[in-house]
């Protein structure tokens, strides 16, 4: 225990990468009043929409309408995901001050996810990331499938570390490492994050982990066991992702600040109020969520 973390960072993606894959349209003031709900809780971090094209995701078809309805709330980021110079402009009209960029690790599942491959990618976002620098805005870069992709299996650290580099060369202040279709486990984490960590400081990387084979939890205690301090989760563990079969929902915040709760761990977020907000959003989408935690109340 003594090698643990004495804090940990959460990035909620409840908002956006939660709600994206999910065939019930939720009203853009549901959608706000559950984020409010997350900054209650003591969210600092919250990605709250996209800038997609709205026919590729029609759920955040509302982004710019949604971050309009968000009061600012004293040290909370709230950011959004863009893919390219348009969703960028659009993000900047809104006055949101961090977006996302997002790639891959894995060729196919970069062609099937934003119909260009890997370089083709990060000739796009240079000029995003640079734009965005340069209007005063934080940029954050993912990194999809970098464990196992759901075309090409196992991928292998040495590409997720290329791709990681890439990013930060562009700009990028912080890169999240996905295990998109929840295949990994702690010996995978332990190969890729330690192959990453011997090249790129843990306070620069989160780990982003789906739940698809109950892993989680137990990828992000090998993580915490490694230095690594931040993680991204989803309220009531939603999510999935519309280009990896069979991939479930992010970890759920709720199962995230049990484990880190019950270790000591600070989070500054308030396990009873995430279940709160889950519940809300549980009952917007008319079904109950996966999270196991919110399972027990």
């Amino acid at each position: 225990m003594s090698t643990l973390p004495k804090a940990v960072r959460i990035v909620e993606v409840g908002p956006r990468d939660g709600l994206q894959n999910e065939a019930k349209s939720i009203p853009t003031d549901r959608k706000a009043e559950f984020v409010r709900m997350l900054a209650a809780a003591g969210h600092k971090e919250i990605e709250v929409a996209s800038f997609v094209h709205p026919k590729w995701v029609p759920q955040l078809a509302d982004a710019a309408e949604l971050i309009r309805q968000l009061e600012p709330v004293p040290g909370v980021r709230y950011s959004a995901l863009v893919p390219n110079m348009k969703g960028l402009e659009r993000a900047i009209e809104t006055g949101i001050r961090r977006v996302a960029v997002f790639t891959a690790a894995s060729e196919t599942f970069n062609r099937k996810n934003i119909n260009m491959g890997v370089e083709e990618s990060l000739g796009v976002f240079r000029p995003v990331v640079e734009t965005a620098l340069r209007e005063g805005l934080s940029v954050r870069g993912y990194v999809s499938t970098c464990f196992v992709c759901p075309y090409e299996g196992a991928v292998p650290k040495e590409k997720v570390a290329y791709v990681v580099k890439a990013l930060f060369d562009l700009g990028v202040d912080e890169i999240s490492i996905g295990d998109t279709i929840g295949a990994a486990t702690p010996r995978d984490v332990e190969t890729t994050a330690g192959h990453l960590l011997t090249q790129f400081p843990a306070a620069q990387l989160a780990m982003h982990f789906h739940d698809t084979y109950g892993m989680a939890v137990a990828n992000v205690y090998q993580s915490l066991q490694m230095g690594i301090t931040t993680f991204d989760s989803s309220a009531g563990g939603l999510g999935g992702c519309p280009y990896a079969p069979g991939a479930s929902g992010n970890v759920a915040t709720e199962d995230l600040l049990y484990l880190l709760d019950r270790l000591g761990i600070e989070t500054g977020v308030s396990l009873n109020l995430i279940r709160r907000a889950s519940h809300f959003i549980g009952g917007e989408l008319e079904r109950q969520l996966p999270s196991r935690v919110l399972q027990t109340t």
